[in-house]
């Protein structure tokens, strides 16, 4: 039957409703299509289950034709088994705690893991009766000490938020497995690439893709990650249960994303390790926290174990710095934008006050820096026009 005749004896109403396709079959795009849907049809009863597994389609929430080639790529990216789009960073990790701890569970956190992610631990997970204890993120293979027979899950994050860390992952995998504990990795800094997390044997990673992937800070979208089937059943089985529906429109915007990141990742690693430099031989920088730099807490393992750097670093001011003299310096920056997040194709920074951590308070002020895509000549000038002015 062909479109012409398809549907006659039905009135127009009837008809203009027909969701079969009436264009012609066989484009072949370089950009993805992007599907929106919720319900999915089927040809026969038997069909119509409601499940996320295998490679059929049964309704939007478990995916779509463009949330899983997102998800695709991705796992082929961090050569993962698998990967689950989520709708941003915090959806990710609450997936992972949601996953594999239940009420007496003791999970452990390095103290300098994304700040959310404590304020998850100390407030909701606590009401559910999970313990979360934070440790010294250079402890290496010392975590053993910390395994209880209770632990359900290791946490990493290397570098760390803002105190920039880099943490022995092979080593503190080894200590859990000999435990029977799964290891979960936050790797966002290094967009899924720059640290190879299942190479070095972790079991669940995450990144939010809101960041390098996505590159334009328009999209709020995160990626849970796995290294094999029995992982695939346990995440995927609490990612649907916790509904964590994404939009089709951002996963295209992500998809678009990935053509160019290795691009401006080269980009931003190259600015960022030359205003890093720069900022060493300032007086007024007691202290500069940058993986690349050999002074970085676990440079060493950096060097062993990553094969790049990104965008973001961190400054330490000098102890006579005054709140209202880092404020003056901040709102002085004129390239530099005030703002969370980082990852994207403008430079931005950040203030913090006296960060504690088990390696040693960080007393004073850090300021946290994102560089874009912007010259870095022009950003260095930011930095130093501001640095004089705050100094005023």
């Amino acid at each position: 039957m062909t479109n012409e005749t398809k549907g006659k004896g039905f009135v127009w109403q009837t008809r203009v409703l027909d969701p079969s396709p009436k264009a012609p079959s066989g484009f072949r795009s370089l950009a993805p299509a992007v599907y929106r849907g919720s319900t999915v049809t089927f040809d026969r009863l038997a069909d119509a289950h409601d499940d996320w597994r295998g490679n059929r389609y049964t309704y939007g929430l478990y995916g779509t034709p463009t949330t899983r080639e997102l998800g695709a790529r991705v796992a082929q990216l961090e050569s993962a088994h698998a990967s689950f789009v989520v709708p941003g960073g915090q959806s990710a990790i609450l997936l992972i705690y949601l996953t594999f701890c239940k009420a007496d569970s003791h999970i452990l956190l390095p103290d300098s893991a994304y700040g959310p992610n404590a304020e998850l631990a100390d407030g909701l997970l606590a009401g559910l009766g999970i313990e979360v204890e934070s440790y010294d993120p250079l402890i290496g293979a010392g975590i053993a000490a910390l395994i209880r027979p209770t632990t359900r899950l290791i946490w990493c994050e290397s570098p760390g938020s803002i105190t920039m860390e880099i943490q022995d992952v092979p080593a503190i995998v080894t200590a859990a497995h000999d435990a029977g504990v799964p290891v979960a990795l936050d790797n966002t800094y290094a967009a899924g690439v720059f640290f190879d997390a299942f190479a070095h044997g972790v079991d669940v990673s995450m990144q939010a893709i809101t960041k390098y992937v996505g590159g334009h800070s328009d999209l709020l979208l995160a990626t849970v990650s796995v290294i094999e089937d029995a992982m695939l059943e346990r995440v995927g089985t609490a990612h649907r249960l916790l509904g964590l529906a994404v939009s089709p429109d951002d996963c295209a915007l992500a998809l678009r994303g990935l053509q160019t990141l290795a691009i401006r990742l080269q980009r931003l690693e190259g600015t960022a390790i030359e205003v890093a430099r720069w900022c060493k031989e300032q007086t007024e920088i007691d202290r500069v926290l940058h993986p690349a730099l050999e002074d970085c807490p676990g440079h060493d393992i950096w060097r062993r174990d990553f094969t790049g750097s990104s965008s973001v670093f961190s400054i330490v001011l000098g102890r006579d710095w005054s709140g209202d003299r880092v404020t003056r310096f901040v709102e002085a920056l004129r390239i530099f934008r005030i703002g969370f997040s980082w990852g994207g194709t403008t430079a931005l920074v950040m203030a913090y006050e006296s960060l504690p951590r088990k390696t040693g308070a960080y007393e004073g002020w850090l300021v946290r820096l994102n560089v874009g895509l912007e010259d870095p000549a022009d950003l260095i000038a930011d930095l130093e026009q501001a640095f004089a002015g705050a100094s005023r």
